[in-house]
């Protein structure tokens, strides 16, 4: 049980601490993982950008995630063909709801970069976080991004996730951390003592605090 995000990220940071000052980019998915991101970035001199994703949801149903999608310099999107052939949802359906959340992520993004560029991970190491992974649909999605622009490796760090999750994640990225793996999972929130949202001046402020700090240029 983590007291809040912040705890969490500070604890994850001292699994991380070997790519201290090793042109490292750590990426929070929004808005959960910012936090968690922070403490980490903090701790290994790192730039902090931010990854938005937004679930597909199902038609009425719309917390069942049916894929997800995130913008990037090469936009990519990630859907469960077995959900989706399961509950007989059209391409139609899919094409709509794939072009309004692409238009509410770019529209979040200008609020949180405040017309800052993407930080180039090409060449680099990129360090994906968020407070959690459930069934891993988000950072799938965002990983297969990150792959587009040539990092030199991607590392998943989250405080807990599934052992299958893991398992999945581990045949797609070059090292995953994880605090906790319970074989019981039944949601991201049941492992804090804190789980409250985090908004958008939040992350706003994490990701002007971490660049403006970056331990002064990396001293």
């Amino acid at each position: 049980m983590f007291k809040n995000r912040a705890e969490a990220g500070k604890l994850l940071a001292k699994k991380l601490l070997q790519y201290r000052n090793d042109k490292a980019v750590v990426i929070g998915l929004a808005r959960g993982g910012i936090p968690v991101a922070f403490e980490i970035a903090y701790a290994l001199c790192a730039y902090l950008d931010v990854a938005l994703v937004k679930k597909l949801g199902a038609p009425i149903q719309e917390e069942l995630a049916i894929g997800a999608i995130v913008d990037g310099k090469n936009p990519q999107i990630f859907l469960n063909n077995e959900i989706i052939g399961h509950l007989n949802i059209t391409k139609d359906y899919i094409d709509e709801i794939i072009k309004i959340k692409l238009s509410e992520i770019r529209k979040r993004e200008k609020i949180y970069r405040s017309g800052k560029d993407r930080i180039d991970i090409t060449g680099k190491i990129a360090i994906v976080v968020d407070d959690g992974i459930a069934t891993g649909a988000s950072i799938k999605v965002v990983i297969k991004s990150l792959k587009s622009e040539n990092p030199k490796k991607i590392i998943v760090a989250v405080p807990v996730a599934p052992i299958e999750t893991i398992a999945e994640l581990k045949r797609e990225v070059d090292e995953v951390i994880v605090l906790s793996a319970p074989e019981n999972f039944y949601a991201v929130g049941a492992f804090y003592d804190d789980f409250s949202q985090t908004s958008d001046e939040e992350v706003i402020s994490l990701l002007d605090k971490a660049n403006e700090n970056l331990c002064f240029i990396k001293s």
